[in-house]
C-alpha cells in the first residue's frame, strides 16, 4: 500500500520522503536499502520490500512530525499491507489440470506466472452436411417439404462443445454429391444430418462402405436417436489427419441425442478435454419408458426434482428449448422420486443450473494438452 514501511516499534526515524527529491521505494525499482530498528520509508504501492521490514502503515494512517518522526495513527499489526511471496503458488504447484480451457482469465494467470507461451490443443474442425430435398430455408412448412431445424441449429451448438466449424452444406438427397463431399473433406469431423437409416433415400450407410470406411457405431439402443452412427474416414490423399464422421438422425430431437451421445465424446477427445463428472437428480413424476431401449427426455429441474417436460418426440424441439438437460430414462421407465442420470446442455451450468438461454459461442477456447 502507498505509506511507509517501517522497522521494530515506533515512533520512526523517517530516512527519505520528506521532499520532493527523495519519494523512498517506488514500484519496479532493484532491491532497497534493508531498513534498521526504528526507521522508516515511504514506499509505493507495488514496490519491493525492505529487509527487516515489520509491517508497513497506510499514507492514511500515520503523520510525520517537524523533526521527520513518523507516527502511527493507530495499532501496528507486523506483517500488515505486506503482499508475502509465494501467497498465490509455489514453485512445483500445478495451477490448472491438463485439459482446462484457456479463457481470458487463464491468459492473465499464466502470465502472472510468468508463462510466454502455452502449449495448447486446436479446436476440431467440424463441417456439417445437411441431407434431405424435402428441407425448406426460409418460410412456412409447405406441403411436403418442412423448415430446415437442423442447419441453423447445429453450428452454434457444435461451437459450444468446443469445435470449429468450417462449412455448412446443403447437398438434398443426391449420393454422388454426398460421396464427393466425405471424399475430398479436409475437417477432422463431418457431421451429417439425416440419410442414416435403410429406407431409398438413405445414402449414408452405401457411400461410406464405397468409401471403405470403418464403422465404429452402427445405431444405439436409445430413443429418439437410434440410427445415429459413428465412423472413421480414409486419410486424405495428401497424407492428412484421420477423419471422422458423425451420422445424426433427421428428426431434431434424435439428431441431439446424437450431438449430446456421440459427437461431444468425439469433440472432446479430440479437444484433450476431459469428462464432466455424472450427476443425478430424482425424477418429480413417473416416466414411461421403451420396451428394450433407453430413452432420453428433457427436464427442466425444479429445486431438487427433474420435471419431464411435453413435447418431447423425436421431430420436437420445443421442451429441449427451454430445458435445463435430458433425463436417462432405463427401459421399462422410472417411477417417481427414482434417482436418474442427467445430461446437461451446453449452455447450462454443470449440475444443471440453468443459465441464460443466449446463443451459445465459447469463441477462442483451446485447452492444454
Amino acid at each position: 500500500m502507498d505509506g511507509w514501511a517501517v522497522a521494530g516499534p515506533g515512533p520512526w526515524n523517517l530516512l527519505s520522503g520528506t521532499d520532493d527529491r527523495s519519494p523512498g521505494i517506488l514500484a519496479g525499482q532493484d532491491s532497497p536499502e534493508p531498513l534498521g530498528d526504528g526507521e522508516a520509508v515511504p514506499i509505493a504501492t507495488g514496490a519491493r520490500i525492505p529487509r527487516d521490514t515489520t509491517a508497513v502503515i497506510r499514507s492514511e494512517h500515520g503523520r510525520v512530525d517537524d523533526k521527520g518522526h513518523l507516527h502511527a495513527r493507530r495499532e501496528v499489526v507486523p506483517g500488515q499491507d505486506i503482499r508475502p511471496r509465494g501467497q498465490e503458488c509455489r514453485v512445483g504447484e500445478q495451477l490448472l489440470p491438463p485439459g482446462a480451457p484457456v479463457t481470458p482469465a487463464v491468459l492473465g494467470l499464466a502470465a502472472a506466472a510468468g508463462y510466454d507461451a502455452l502449449y495448447v490443443t486446436d479446436r476440431p474442425r467440424v463441417e456439417v452436411l445437411v441431407l434431405g430435398d424435402e428441407l425448406l430455408t426460409s418460410g412456412l412448412p409447405q406441403e411436403g417439404r418442412i423448415r430446415d431445424a437442423l442447419g441453423p441449429m447445429l453450428p452454434p451448438w457444435l461451437r459450444a462443445l468446443g469445435a470449429e466449424v468450417t462449412a455448412v452444406r446443403r447437398l438434398g438427397d443426391d449420393a454422388e454429391a454426398l460421396h464427393e463431399a466425405l471424399a475430398t473433406a479436409t475437417a477432422d469431423v463431418v457431421v451429417t444430418t439425416g440419410g442414416t437409416a435403410s429406407g431409398p433415400v438413405d445414402h449414408v450407410h452405401p457411400t461410406l462402405r464405397r468409401l471403405d470406411a470403418e464403422l465404429l457405431v452402427d445405431g444405439v439402443a436409445v430413443r429418439p436417436g437410434h440410427p445415429m452412427l459413428l465412423a472413421r474416414l480414409p486419410a486424405t490423399a495428401d497424407g492428412g489427419r484421420t477423419r471422422h464422421l458423425v451420422g445424426l438422425p433427421g428428426n431434431p430431437l434424435a439428431a441431439v441425442s446424437g450431438l449430446l451421445t456421440l459427437a461431444e465424446p468425439l469433440l472432446r477427445g479430440l479437444g484433450g478435454r476431459p469428462a464432466a463428472e455424472p450427476y443425478t437428480a430424482p425424477v418429480k413424476d413417473d416416466v414411461p419408458g421403451h420396451p428394450q431401449d433407453t430413452r432420453l427426455v428433457p427436464v427442466a429441474l425444479r429445486g431438487e426434482y427433474a420435471v419431464p417436460l411435453h413435447y418431447n418426440g423425436p421431430a420436437m424441439l420445443r421442451s429441449i428449448a427451454v430445458a435445463d438437460g435430458l433425463a436417462v430414462i432405463p427401459p421399462q421407465g422410472a417411477s417417481r422420486r427414482q434417482e436418474l442420470e442427467l445430461l446437461d446442455l451446453p449452455w447450462t451450468e454443470p449440475g444443471g443450473m440453468h443459465g441464460e438461454l443466449s446463443a451459445p459461442g465459447a469463441d477462442g477456447e483451446v485447452c492444454f494438452t
